[in-house]
This record gives structure tokens, C-alpha cells and sequence, in this order.
């Protein structure tokens, strides 16, 4: 009895702390994920069931292996890598995160700019300088347990607003079933909506801030525990039902072996929804959207903050005390003869900010160009996967790491790349080719790039960390 009561206590404790991995889910749970299931369930039905359940799997691994590497060192990301790799290590990745996170910043501001514009009629260019000068304000204005209790609040929301469409729109149960037997659609759609799921709760910007929004709650490898609990809650439940109850509707709702991925679209998609199952349905599906795009906004603009600012060894504070009404109280009340000290990393964060206004004014789908965001954001990802688990078997962490984390990090690795390489050979090698400085151009050069660093990467582990390193052998 006594057994249980403390089992309970520890688990009511744990709920009541949870929060850094909440950020990270806020922004997996995106318009950029949405936008992946809803276009897997229209074109391919449940037959991608499958991938949608192993992604929140793959996406919690994930963030388990990120997590354990920050704990452990107590330290961030790039500074581990810098110390333990050196500096050229220390910059690829920060481009690494640096890229995919600021083109998903464009596309994700143009989904939220494009859905409010459907919602209140106001053109969606003047949302998107809206919410940038709100996104600057609010971030740049608060402090880390602001952002972080809105991540926790949209998020439960958004998972409860899917939750709730699944007893309106009628769901095919049997069909679902079937799709929890892997299996893959031929063509060049199924590599790419395949990669987009699997970029959602598997990229290298979820990767990298985790260890950084670790610090900001001061937490030590003494909150093992709780970190490993806030992450099943999080990414394994949250996220987990967020996505599956995305695409149950879409697959039983909007399939149709007719759809083009290319020409789905957010309106589109609701005006199907309206007619089977009511005006309900559609408005939760369009406040889901919202929602979701806008608790990706807050997170994302996070995510290239911290490497860079931890690159270039700019201190930077994620405590409450280190809002910007705090910091004028600091100014005004400082010495005439105090020199003004300008917090750099805050004034990055306003730019990241407004610099996302931009993405209002980008034309096409943002539903197909957030499928090809998550994407590209997948092709960067097993280089940071790699960092993380080269260094969680290197002097870089004292504490062993068990088998099994190492086999399931390999076997991530493996996953991803498998993914990120279809998807490079069947929609982009060719246009490559034909034009090198186009987009398709760009994700060529960057997927070679990170490859062959990823074999150099692991040549150094073999000749340095391990048994078979020239060290190990003299010895």
C-alpha cells in the first residue's frame, strides 16, 4: 500500500514540473506535422497509419537521447560539441539547426498568416506583421516560464480539439486497423509525405533546443527521472494522440485517390469537411490549425537563438528574471556611471522574430510547402543524431550508456537516413542537376555536405573512442 501511495506521489510530483519537452512538443505539433498527416490520410487513406504511431516512437527516442546528453553534461548542445569535437563541428551543426529552422519559420508564418486571414477576413500580409511584432513583443517581453506555460496550454488544447473531432467526424475502424501493417505506397508522393511525418517529431531543431530549455529550468542529471517522464508526456502521449486523431479524420474523411498532394490546401481540406460532418467540424479543424501554427511560431523562433547565441558565447538567461520589463527596471535604476549592457541574445530573438513576417508574403499551398519544409528539416536531422549519440559514448559523459539506448539510436539514425535519402533521390536529385541554385539544388548540396561529415564522424569515433581506437589497442 505504502508501495503505491509513493507511486502516486512521485507521479503527481513529476506532472507538476513537467515543461521543457512541452516547448519541443509545441513545435512537433505544428501546421508543418498537420499539414504531413492530413496529406498522407487524403492521398494514401490509413495505409500510412503505421509511420504516424513510429513517429511519436522515433520522436521520444529522440528526445530521450537529446535529453540524456544535456543532463549529463549540464551544458548545451553546441558547447558539448565544441568542447568534445571542436569548433568546425560546433559550426555545422549550428548551420545545420540554423537552416531548416528558419525556412520552417517562413512556412509556418505563412500557414498562420494564410488561416487567420480564412478566419477573420483581414489580408494575410497584415497578419503576418502582426503576429511577428506580437511574436517579438511577447517572447523578447517575458520570461522562459511564459513561454513555456503557453506551450503547455495550446498544446493540451490542440490535442483536445483533434480528440473531440474524432466523435464528430465518422471513423473507419477496420480500415484503420489495416494501417497499422507497414507497408509503402510506390512513387515519388509516398517518399515524400513519408519523410514530411517523419521530419514532424524527428528533426534536428527538436533535437538541439532541448538541452537549452533544460537549462532554463536549472535542471541536473539529479531530474533524470522527471525529464525522461516530462518527455512520455509530452511527445509520447501528446503529440502521439495529436497526430494519430489528425490522421484518422483525414483518412476517413478526406481520401480520395484523386488528390494531388501539390493542391491540397487548409480551405480545401475543411470544405470537405463541412458537408460529411457538419460546420462543427470544420471550425474545430481550422481553430486546430491556428493553434497549432501558432504554438509552433513561439517555440521555432527559439530554436537558432540558442546555438548560435551558445556558439558564439553569448550569455543568455532563460530564468523569469530575465524578462525585458525586469531588464528596464535594471537600466533605469543602474549608476550614472554603469556602462548600458545590451543583452544580445534578446536582441537576436526580436530579429529571428520579425524576420519571420516575411513568410506572409510567399505564394503557393503552404500545406505542400510545409510537407517539403518537414522534409528537408529530416535530411539534417541524422547528422545531429549522430553528434548526440557519438558523444553519449565518448569522455564527454561519464556515465555509461546502456545497449539498448545505443541500438535504438543507431537504429533512428538508420531510419532517418534511409527516409531523407529517398526523399533527396526521388523529388529533388533531378531538378539538382538541371539547377544547381534552386531549392532542389540547395537540399542536394546540404544532404552531401552532412553526409559525408556523418562518415568522417564516424571514421573519429572508430580511431578515437572506440575499442578499435589506436589508444585502446596500445593499451
Amino acid at each position: 500500500m505504502s508501495l503505491n501511495l509513493s507511486f502516486a506521489n512521485s507521479w503527481k510530483s513529476h506532472l507538476s514540473q513537467i515543461g521543457p519537452s512541452w516547448i519541443v512538443g509545441a513545435i512537433a505539433a505544428g501546421p508543418a506535422t498537420m499539414a504531413a498527416v492530413i496529406t498522407a490520410g487524403a492521398t494514401f487513406g490509413h495505409v500510412f497509419l503505421w509511420i504516424v504511431i513510429l513517429s511519436a516512437v522515433l520522436g521520444s527516442l529522440a528526445q530521450y537521447l537529446s535529453m540524456r546528453l544535456g543532463l549529463l553534461t549540464e551544458a548545451g548542445i553546441i558547447q558539448t560539441v565544441e568542447k568534445n569535437l571542436g569548433g568546425n563541428w560546433a559550426w555545422l551543426l549550428v548551420i545545420d539547426v540554423v537552416f531548416c529552422a528558419g525556412i520552417a519559420q517562413i512556412i509556418i508564418m505563412k500557414g498562420v498568416a494564410d488561416i487567420s486571414e480564412i478566419i477573420t477576413g483581414v489580408d494575410s500580409r497584415l497578419w503576418g506583421i502582426m503576429w511577428a511584432i506580437i511574436l517579438a513583443v511577447g517572447l523578447a517581453g517575458k520570461g522562459y516560464r511564459f513561454i513555456e506555460l503557453v506551450a503547455k496550454i495550446l498544446v493540451c488544447t490542440i490535442v483536445l480539439i483533434f480528440i473531440f473531432s474524432l466523435f464528430i467526424v465518422p471513423i473507419n475502424l477496420s480500415d484503420a486497423v489495416s494501417g497499422i501493417i507497414p507497408s509503402f505506397p510506390t512513387g515519388v508522393g509516398g517518399a515524400l509525405v513519408a519523410a514530411g511525418i517523419l521530419g514532424g517529431a524527428v528533426h534536428v531543431s527538436l533535437i538541439t533546443v532541448h538541452s537549452y530549455v533544460m537549462m532554463a529550468r536549472n535542471w541536473t542529471k539529479n531530474d533524470y527521472s522527471l525529464a525522461s517522464f516530462d518527455i512520455g508526456a509530452s511527445m509520447l502521449v501528446a503529440f502521439g494522440i495529436y497526430s494519430v486523431a489528425i490522421f484518422l479524420v483525414a483518412a476517413s474523411v478526406l481520401h480520395s485517390p484523386t488528390i494531388d498532394p501539390s493542391d491540397l490546401t487548409a480551405v480545401k481540406a475543411a470544405q470537405i469537411l463541412g458537408p460529411i460532418a457538419g460546420s462543427n467540424a470544420t471550425w474545430l479543424f481550422l481553430l486546430g490549425l491556428w493553434g497549432a501554427g501558432i504554438s509552433t511560431l513561439g517555440g521555432n523562433t527559439l530554436v537558432p537563438l540558442y546555438p548560435l547565441a551558445d556558439k558564439l558565447g553569448w550569455s543568455f538567461d532563460g530564468s523569469p528574471d530575465s524578462s525585458l520589463p525586469s531588464m528596464f527596471n535594471k537600466l533605469i535604476r543602474r549608476p550614472l556611471d554603469q556602462p548600458i549592457a545590451i543583452s544580445r541574445h534578446r536582441l537576436l530573438l526580436v530579429f529571428f522574430a520579425l524576420f519571420s513576417a516575411s513568410g506572409a508574403f510567399i505564394s503557393g499551398s503552404f500545406f505542400s510547402l510545409l510537407v517539403v519544409v518537414l522534409a528537408l528539416g529530416l535530411v539534417g536531422t541524422p547528422f545531429a543524431l549522430l553528434i548526440v549519440l557519438y558523444l553519449l559514448n565518448s569522455s564527454a559523459v561519464s556515465d555509461r550508456t546502456h545497449p539498448i539506448i545505443n541500438l535504438g539510436g543507431i537504429a533512428l539514425i538508420i531510419i532517418t537516413s534511409s527516409v531523407a535519402a529517398a526523399y533527396i533521390l526521388n523529388n529533388h536529385l533531378e531538378s539538382a542537376i538541371s539547377n544547381p541554385i534552386s531549392l532542389s539544388g540547395m537540399a542536394v548540396i546540404f544532404s552531401t555536405i552532412l553526409f559525408f561529415s556523418m562518415l568522417l564522424l564516424i571514421l573519429k569515433f572508430i580511431l578515437t573512442e572506440s575499442p578499435l581506437a589506436p589508444t585502446s589497442i596500445n593499451e
